[in-house]
């Protein structure tokens, strides 16, 4: 067995039992290592130390307990495997910069820990053979654009830290909040309809340790950004990173992650191809009915 399957299988077992006293001996026993290589191998691995990843999937799951309205808080806090209210109410809050009170009364999408699938860094496919792995299934294949899309929308400076490290930068998602931003404003502020594709782009920012992040929906050419800005998908040769999840939440919280994990440290590496700085999500619709969707970048 390879070591990161090793680790993965304790990963599995950590998130079918989360609720209970997990201890590290228990762990690294099922890993076939001593206490101090497992936790070593598992830091290199996971970009976390086991207990502060046990804690954040624990408050992972607890975003989508608290939204069951017919359980007491105290209740989901010893299910989750904490000791009290007040403990399970200070560690939600540390995580997300809120209570659980508040955050059941005014649920917001949150960044949160995933759980990964280690398969992905470590598996090759060729193009056009699909991958499945942990809930998602993506492929990759080439496209051509003959010539420039054109889209409008919003923009946001966000730092690198966001996404590095497996969600481990928890707290209220402020790319959601950039996209409800701009779904308030595309029909009266764009001129544009439900129908029209929506695209996001991470690309580079002029400032160190920081990314930008394009919201928008296409357009004509020549259209004017009326109080956004503007963004073209230029023409080229693409490789298009095609996936699907159960919902649009596993969608852009979980699936997506992994599917950008897997391009950037393990396809795109091993097959020794380079691309232009941004990485485009494109989409029928960012909206909640939304299951699939691809990642485009410009082969050089």
């Amino acid at each position: 067995m390879h070591a990161w399957e090793q680790i993965q299988l304790t990963l599995d077992y950590l998130d079918a039992h989360l609720e209970e006293d997990i201890r590290i001996e228990a762990l690294a026993k099922m890993a076939a290592l001593s206490p101090f290589y497992y936790q070593r191998l598992f830091k290199r691995l996971v970009k976390t130390p086991v207990a502060e990843y046990v804690k954040l999937r624990r408050m992972a799951k607890a975003t989508e307990a608290l939204l069951q309205k017919d359980k007491r808080i105290l209740d989901l806090a010893l299910e989750l495997g904490f000791s009290s209210h007040e403990h399970f109410t200070r560690t939600f809050k540390d995580t997300f910069g809120m209570t659980p009170e508040a955050y059941r009364s005014h649920p917001q999408v949150l960044n949160r820990m995933t759980k990964p699938e280690l398969m992905l860094r470590y598996t090759l496919v060729d193009e056009g053979v699909p991958l499945i792995a942990d809930g998602i299934v993506l492929e990759i294949n080439r496209r051509r654009i003959a010539e420039p899309v054109c889209f409008v929308g919003l923009e946001k400076k966000m730092p690198v830290g966001f996404v590095e490290g497996l969600g481990s930068k928890s707290g209220i998602d402020p790319l959601d909040t950039l996209w409800r931003t701009f779904h308030e404003q595309k029909k009266a502020v764009f001129g544009l309809t439900d129908e029209d594709e929506e695209i996001g782009v991470t690309h580079p920012c002029c400032e160190e340790g920081y990314f930008l992040y394009f919201a928008g929906a296409k357009t004509r050419p020549g259209i004017a950004a009326k109080g956004g800005i503007s963004w073209e998908l230029p023409q080229g040769e693409y490789l298009v990173c095609s996936f699907e999840a159960e919902n649009f939440e596993a969608l852009v919280m979980d699936a997506l992650y992994k599917a950008q994990q897997y391009l950037f440290s393990t396809w795109l590496p091993n097959h020794q191809l380079r691309t232009a700085p941004f990485c485009a999500e494109r989409y029928q619709s960012h909206g909640p009915q939304t299951t699939q969707m691809e990642l485009w970048m410009k082969l050089l």
